[in-house]
């Protein structure tokens, strides 16, 4: 949400606010080409996080929404369930443009590789990838297609439903270091972003609430949904008291490696708990 100065006429309607925000979080986490709205203040400006992420869960369930369609289609065609998990995984990662999966495969290089808080932030700005974050990356990639290609054994709406729920749910515990911790670099982007406000990640996670219960009256197993709403987050504070440890603070490429993990630990939840 952007503040507006004295003598605005205010949003144009009721909510307007809200859109803004949404529109917001789906320029800067994907790749979508979403126009300005109408009467939109600054819309490409970099979006303030004090209250933009707000409604990141709802857009993480619009940026999910074509792989999960991508899982279904290809599962309905009798692909098999892991060329169906790898098509939907690709079809996600294209249209976020696998930020968070960079973000992974930096972290694990530049906390695998370096000594010191300097070094490891040298490595992680370094564009070209190392023997830490290759290996990071296919574990994440092949953690996350097993285990939809294990839900998808099960029931194709179910995998479907999963995929949704664990990409809000794992993007809204990536705030946590950006809430936490303090950018590790002055001049980055964790910097320029700001960090979310108390009523800000409280939205956040009344929304991810909403979704479990949403997701139990479509048939996800309960104590699946509970179980990642709890595991994201500790997940999150895990690797962001690393990151506290090893460079001082927090990074994009940290955030964005919280929001791999906490997937993954929302879809083993999952798993682990259907039948």
């Amino acid at each position: 949400m952007v503040e507006r100065k004295s003598g605005d006429p205010g949003p144009p309607f009721p909510g307007a606010d809200v859109v803004y925000d949404l529109a917001a979080c789906l320029r800067f986490f994907t790749r979508l080409p979403i126009p300005p709205l109408p009467d939109e203040p600054e819309p490409y400006g970099i979006p303030d996080f004090r209250t933009v992420p707000r409604m990141l869960p709802v857009a993480a369930l619009l940026l999910a929404l074509p792989a999960a369609l991508v899982l279904v289609l290809a599962w309905e065609i009798r692909l098999g369930p892991f060329v169906a998990a790898a098509l939907a995984l690709a079809a996600l990662a294209l249209v976020t443009g696998a930020m968070h999966e960079d973000g992974l495969a930096d972290v694990a290089d530049g906390f695998g590789g370096g000594r010191s808080a300097e070094r490891i932030l040298e490595i992680m700005r370094d564009s070209r990838i190392g023997a830490f974050g290759g290996t990071a990356l296919f574990l994440g990639l092949a953690l996350r297609a097993a285990t939809l290609a294990t839900l998808l054994d099960r029931s194709g709406a179910l995998a479907a439903l999963a995929l949704l729920y664990a990409a809000s749910v794992s993007r809204g515990a990536a705030l946590v270091p950006i809430a936490w911790l303090d950018p590790a670099r002055p001049g980055g982007a964790g910097a320029a972003v700001g960090r979310p406000s108390r009523a800000t990640l409280l939205t956040v996670a009344g929304l991810c609430l909403v979704l479990a219960l949403v997701g139990a009256s479509l048939g996800l197993p309960p104590l699946g949904l509970a179980l990642g709403l709890v595991l994201a987050p500790c997940v999150a504070f895990a690797l962001a008291a690393l990151a506290r440890k090893k460079i001082g603070g927090q990074t994009g490429d940290v955030v964005g490696a919280c929001q791999q993990l906490g997937e993954i630990a929302v879809l083993l939840a999952l798993v682990a708990s259907t039948a």
